[in-house]
């Protein structure tokens, strides 16, 4: 059929190529041209090939030819018919999702959902325009988790810059504190060796002038004693009193006693400890103000109470009746003790909040994770769920461990602050009006949402009647 009319349509193409348009990269070629090829027009589905404007004529003008369906030119002709039954792929069935020919619809595919290609390609386009928006909705989402990410190590950067320039500081204060103790230990030292020296030159400078007065008496009486003539004797001796020794000093008692340095070197290390305890100070004071910018708002949560205990109306202050209530035994709820928890639950992050604890004899406080046991005895220590410091007896203060910790304080908290570094595995517990660490957890693995954990004991007869009272954090 090609060789029918491509001689004279070649001819003809020849003569009109120049009016006719060359295809170009990227566009359909007519399959038929042999020299130049033209930019086809059309393609036909039956032939299999793409015509340009001259070859196309046939498909307009002959009958047999005008039955073919064509198309907008497209390449890969073959890959648009059915490879089992030689037929143009005109339709596209929804429940298999692949385009299909008119026989695949009444063989394979006869109770399937069938529509026509375009139909299909509609419908395609529209679910590929959703999946697009989601694609670029996670590439957006994953460009601002970089940045994020950028801005949490820019953080990061500032955070350790800004410690290291503090313990730069710190450090250095300290090693000049260090220098000029020892170099004040060295003078002290050497001052109290160069006064017993002094002391010791005052001696020997006035014993040789002893010895010097006393050798002059010597050769005096060494001369006399050579005389012979016993009435010159008798009256040298009278004339210059040599028969007495002369007037000395009595150095029978006269001594050097060594320096005494003992506790020279206790008194410089105590005034270093000092110098240390007000950096120390300083230090604390700057981290308890950091820790204080991370001040959450905790409010108790009546759920998980246990039935004797008590809470405010607006959910702040808490402390332990002696009045069981009738309360609903949901999941949540702690059975014993008088616990409560906090509403707020946190997963990452870093979060602070303070306790007033004045007044009260016995608590505990500090976090508990989501699943920590709440029916029957619970065990304070982080293997069992939880991370608090107690107070016992009114001045008996405990890390919450097996067995329990002795923390030694130099005053007894009134507001107590309780910091969490999720990630950091670390909880850490603050005097806040003394400005000093009471203790801390370090190296925690938390993989559970952390709540506050507040118990505030038993009243003990009115001794320990005080309540737990959530204060709001002031940085001073």
């Amino acid at each position: 059929m090609v060789t029918q009319f491509s001689q004279p349509a070649q001819q003809k193409a020849s003569s009109s190529s120049s009016e006719q348009q060359v295809s170009k990269p990227g566009e359909v070629p007519c399959d038929v041209c042999t020299g130049t090829k033209l930019k086809a027009l059309k393609s036909c589905l039956v032939c299999l090939v793409s015509y340009c404007e001259t070859h196309l004529e046939p498909h307009l003008t002959m009958s047999g030819l005008k039955r073919h369906q064509l198309i907008d030119p497209v390449e890969n002709l073959e890959g648009r018919m059915c490879t089992k039954h030689d037929k143009p792929l005109e339709l596209f069935c929804k429940t298999d999702q692949t385009c299909v020919c008119m026989l695949c619809t009444v063989l394979d595919h006869k109770k399937h959902d069938v529509v026509p290609l375009k139909e299909g390609y509609e419908g395609k386009k529209v679910e590929l325009g959703k999946t697009e928006a989601e694609i670029q909705q996670m590439i957006q989402k994953r460009r601002l988790k970089i940045q994020e990410i950028k801005h949490s190590v820019n953080l990061s950067e500032e955070d350790a810059d800004r410690e290291i320039a503090e313990g730069v500081q710190v450090f250095t204060s300290l090693k000049e504190s260090v220098e000029r103790g020892l170099n004040e230990l060295i003078n002290t030292i050497k001052e109290k060796q160069k006064t017993t020296e002094k002391q010791a030159e005052a001696f020997i400078k006035e014993l040789e002038q002893e010895i010097s007065e006393l050798m002059k008496r010597s050769t005096e009486v060494e001369q006399v004693l050579r005389s012979e003539d016993h009435l010159h004797l008798l009256q040298s001796v009278q004339s210059l009193n040599i028969q007495q020794p002369p007037h000395t000093k009595d150095w029978t008692e006269v001594s050097i006693r060594p320096s005494s340095y003992e506790g020279t070197v206790v008194k410089a290390v105590v005034q270093l400890e000092e110098t240390l305890s007000k950096e120390m100070k300083k230090l604390l004071e700057a981290e308890l103000k950091r820790v204080q910018q991370y001040a959450v708002d905790v409010t108790l949560d009546p759920d998980t109470a246990t039935p004797k205990v008590i809470l405010s109306d607006d959910g702040k202050q808490v402390n332990v009746g002696d009045v069981r209530k009738n309360l609903p035994d949901n999941p949540e709820r702690f059975s014993r003790y008088g616990i409560v928890l906090g509403k707020q639950s946190f997963f990452s992050g870093r979060f602070y909040f303070e306790v007033q604890v004045k007044g009260k004899t016995d608590w505990n406080l500090g976090v508990a994770r989501e699943s920590i046991n709440r029916k029957g005895a619970i065990t304070l220590n982080p293997q069992k769920g939880n991370w608090t410091i107690v107070l016992r007896n009114g001045n008996e203060y405990n890390a919450g461990a097996v067995p329990p910790v002795r923390l030694s304080l130099k005053s007894r908290p009134q507001k107590v602050g309780v910091f969490v570094d999720y990630e950091g595995g670390l909880v850490s517990f603050y005097d806040v009006d003394a400005a000093a660490l009471i203790s801390s957890f370090t190296g925690c693995s938390f993989t559970e949402k952390l709540f506050p954990y507040f118990c505030p004991s038993s009243n003990d007869g009115g001794k320990n009647s005080a309540p737990l009272i959530i204060s709001p954090v002031r940085v001073n």
